[in-house]
């Protein structure tokens, strides 16, 4: 076998052959795939290790990276080399491509399982991160690992009413959804991605022509594993002993579990459920089975854990009602409170049963939008959405950091409200929506887009329609599911997905689903679709009452004008060095954006800051007026006068005779190189402009400047030449003669 062979097996989707490899590199990894579609290459790989302290959660970790060279680009950053630390972009994907996988790993394994996906070539047509999806279900097929795949990532379009599945980059500019989904052979797994309000039905349809079309990947991936896959490693999950099961769980009963779960405050529900905990334990050391058994001592967390999700989940199906006593459609109260920061552009605080989140919407220039170092080059943001979930939001106490959750959820959101903000065109600002959480039980993410929203319109955005979300939850017992409107924390935890909706009255613009289960048949999801839009309009509504339009612009939002000025003038608004524009902006506070067309975009703090820097700008694009007086600066110095600069490159011819009411003989004797000199524009023919010192003077003197006093005689018509007399003529050839009849210079020859 050659060091570079390799086995290959490819799939027709959407159109275009996806290749997966596995054997010409990365053959030390447990499981490596070489995937590629067009242009576009990643390797991405399977490996494991045992742990010496078992965790109590699977340790799973997924990485993915776009190396620079991929694109032929040199990174952009100070190191010029990718600095480990990921992207924004590399988080969110990477958390793509961890969601499907993680619950197709066996409950209870222990070992920990790192997955990297790295982008080696890009195209600019194809996107990788559908395709490491795929490729990290391949690898981990083909590898030792237990796990129940296969699964395949792709991407939903629509352009011009048509599905696309995986669109080009070109394509996505025309589509109304941008949708990243991961199916099983059976149903899909994960769904997430955005829109352009569309509705709930198109988005199902095009959903299941999708997990159609993207079979083929199935396919490729079992004939791979039949091809070469490793025997995987047997693994036996942990035999729970039924009888302390049994025992514990009746402790807990007699206890009051069943009482402490029906607290529908949080914090007591909490405390109630640690003082059943302290009650078990304190009874197991009575018992003589169990008082010096550390097994037991440990299970007991164990046992409680899975008794709630049991107890929880009976009392949905069985009864209807939920931990906060709400039936399984309705929302929980909404209070809002706009203009909470008196400072602020725009600022809401919105709560929603016990979750709630202060929004903040910041406007600003041209030039503070985020600038993006990716594969397909420099890119820039006009509009952000950072959300932030603090330790105190649930009581805690952990380093504060951004975590691959937050960036998450400040994604979802930013996209739920992208759909709707006005173009650059008619609102030119950056905009910057910050969702602080400061209290959280369950959809803190859907409480970031609609309190985004109204800070939006707090502070005079002009959005096309509100944008309201809603978490949708699920508990499946055998063929029965149960749709849950609006779940808690617990309820998520508990249950058996995690749907978030959000949208406006007139259909979607994002989504993201997350299952515990195997796979969810899409009639399901359109269950939740639909309970989710009737909850959706509810929260509008509430929402309405409260802002019923979008308020006017902040009066400490940036003020923002336009100027248009020639074009051939913009080097000198700039200046050596940004000499100019530096002043301008250090004087007024400004932030002005110049482009070659000879537009500017000035944004100014204040009305007094923008009328300061609009007229320094435009002090560069004046225009000479006859009979205005101007101080000028003496430029250069000739014979017949002085050239001055009147404007900014705006130069005047001040003619000997218009430096001084007497006759001046030579002109250094009035005019000094480099001094400030006051004259009138006497003369404005095209670019050339005369000026007179003397009509100033002479207005000094009380004498009144008049255009006739100072204009040049007119020019004789060539007619008139004829007229001259003869004598004139023969005088001007003798004069010719006489200059004629000076000895000539005699030249030296070489």
């Amino acid at each position: 076998m050659g060091l570079l062979n390799s086995t290959r097996v490819s799939a027709t989707v959407g159109g275009k052959e996806i290749i997966l490899e596995t054997g010409r590199v990365a053959r030390q990894a447990n499981g490596a795939i070489w995937i590629q579609c067009g242009g576009t290459v990643a390797l991405v790989t399977v490996c494991e290790a045992q742990l010496d302290t078992p965790k109590d959660f699977f340790p799973l970790t997924v990485e993915y990276a776009e190396r620079m060279y991929a694109a032929g680009r040199i990174p952009g950053n100070f190191f010029r080399r990718e600095i480990g630390r990921p992207s924004d972009h590399e988080t969110l994907v990477a958390r793509l491509i961890d969601r499907p996988i993680r619950p197709l790993f066996p409950k209870g394994y222990g070992n920990e399982v790192q997955v990297l996906a790295t982008v080696i070539s890009a195209d600019g047509e194809n996107d990788p991160d559908v395709l490491c999806i795929t490729a990290a279900s391949a690898a981990t097929c083909i590898s030792s690992i237990p796990f129940a795949g296969p699964v395949a990532g792709a991407r939903l379009g629509r352009v011009d009413g048509q599905f696309v599945l995986n669109p080009t980059n070109e394509e996505l500019k025309r589509s109304d959804m941008d949708i990243v989904l991961a199916a099983s052979r059976d149903a899909v797994v994960m769904v997430e991605g955005e829109a352009k309000l569309v509705k709930e039905q198109d988005l199902i349809d095009g959903l299941n022509w999708a997990h159609k079309a993207i079979q083929p990947l199935i396919d490729a991936q079992e004939e791979l594993v039949k091809l070469v896959g490793k025997p995987k490693t047997e693994f036996v999950p942990k035999q729970d002993d039924p009888e302390l099961f049994a025992y514990v769980e009746e402790l807990a009963i007699k206890s009051g579990m069943e009482d402490a779960l029906r607290t529908t405050d949080k914090l007591l529900r909490k405390d109630a459920r640690k003082a059943v905990k302290d009650k078990v334990k304190a009874l197991m050391a009575t018992d003589e089975h169990y008082a010096d058994d550390p097994v037991a001592q440990a299970a007991i967390g164990e046992v409680l854990e899975h008794l709630e999700k049991k107890l929880v989940r009976q009392r949905v199906i069985n009864e209807g009602t939920r931990i906060d006593n709400r039936d399984t459609k309705t929302v929980r109260p909404i209070e809002i409170e706009a203009s909470v920061l008196p400072r602020a552009h725009g600022s809401v605080i919105f709560a929603r049963g016990e979750t709630k989140t202060i929004a903040v919407t910041t406007l600003g220039s041209s030039s503070d939008e985020q600038k993006v170092d990716t594969l397909n080059g420099d890119e820039s943001k006009r509009f952000m959405l950072h959300y932030n979930f603090p330790p105190f939001t649930v009581g805690e106490v952990k380093s504060v950091r951004v975590s691959r959750r937050e960036i998450g959820h400040g994604h979802l959101a930013e996209r739920a409200l992208k759909a709707v903000l006005p173009s650059a065109e008619t609102f030119p600002y950056t905009i910057r929506v910050v969702s602080d959480t400061v209290e959280s039980n369950g959809s803190s993410s859907m409480a970031a887009v609609c309190g985004g929203c109204l800070s939006l319109m707090d502070a005079g955005v002009p959005i096309s329609a509100p944008v309201a979300g809603v978490a949708m939850g699920l508990i499946k017992d055998g063929d029965t599911y149960t749709v849950l409107t609006d779940i808690l924390g617990d309820e998520d935890a508990l249950g058996d997905m995690d749907f978030k909706i959000a949208g406006t009255a007139e259909g979607i613009s994002a989504i993201q689903m997350d299952i515990k289960i195997n796979g969810l048949p899409t009639e399901v999801m359109a269950r939740a679709m639909e309970q989710a839009r009737v909850a959706r309009l509810h929260i509008l509504g509430v929402m309405a009452e409260a802002m019923p339009a979008v308020r006017e612009l902040s009066p400490y939002a940036p003020q923002h004008e336009e100027v248009f000025v020639n074009p051939e003038i913009i080097r000198m608004i700039i200046g050596p060095g940004g000499k100019n524009i530096k002043a301008i902006t250090s004087a007024t506070g400004a932030a002005i954006d110049i482009e070659d067309s000879g537009r500017i975009t000035i944004f100014a703090p204040t009305q007094k800051a923008m009328q300061a820097a609009k007229e320094m700008v435009l002090y560069y694009d004046q225009h000479a007026e006859l009979g205005k007086n101007y101080n000028a600066k003496v430029k250069r110095i000739l014979e017949i006068g002085a050239i001055v600069e009147i404007l900014p490159n705006l130069e005047a011819l001040v003619h000997i005779s218009q430096l001084d009411t007497n006759r001046v003989e030579k002109t250094e004797d009035v005019a000094h190189l480099g001094e400030d000199m006051m004259v009138k524009v006497i003369e404005i023919n095209g670019d050339r402009i005369r000026a007179s010192r003397k009509a100033v003077l002479l207005e000094a003197q009380g004498i009144e400047w008049k255009p006739e006093d100072t204009a040049r005689p007119a020019r004789r018509e060539r007619g008139e030449r004829g007229e001259r007399g003869e004598g004139e003529r023969r005088d001007r050839r003798g004069e010719r003669r006489e200059r004629s009849d000076r000895p000539r210079r005699e030249h030296k020859e070489d």
